[in-house]
């Protein structure tokens, strides 16, 4: 299944780790991605730490619980390759556009070239 595919269907929860030049982690919940293509992936993000992070530190990884019994998800590892502070494309691609209850100055869409894809739990075999 493509990842735009899996993540238009899928139901569950995420979270967006990231680290700031030093290395300091940061883990924060955010929805499903939205999928550009196969190997980008967008988050609409505030002007918070995670963002400021990404600023100094390309890298990123999302972790993605499918909702239901079990176990089941992906992990995307991903690289900042661009972002825009432009709300009408905001508006266009969000899911859930209701941001009234958030005190937040300043939202971005941020782009993430998608490094590799993993299963939330084990992982490919090296060779």
């Amino acid at each position: 299944m493509l990842l735009k595919d899996y993540f238009d269907v899928t139901k569950g929860y995420g979270v967006l780790a990231t680290a700031d030049a030093a290395g300091k982690v940061n883990v924060a919940v955010y929805a499903r991605p939205h999928m550009i293509d196969e190997e980008t992936a967008a988050f609409i993000m505030a002007e918070h730490l995670t963002h400021e992070n990404l600023r100094a530190n390309p890298w990123a990884a999302y972790s993605f619980l499918e909702a239901g019994e079990g176990w089941s998800g992906k992990r995307l590892y991903l690289k900042k390759v661009r972002e825009e502070q432009d709300d009408a494309v905001i508006k266009e691609i969000c899911r859930r556009c209701d941001y009234s209850r958030y005190d937040v100055k300043n939202r971005y869409i941020v782009y993430f070239h998608v490094e590799e894809v993993l299963p939330l739990i084990g992982s490919h075999q090296a060779g």
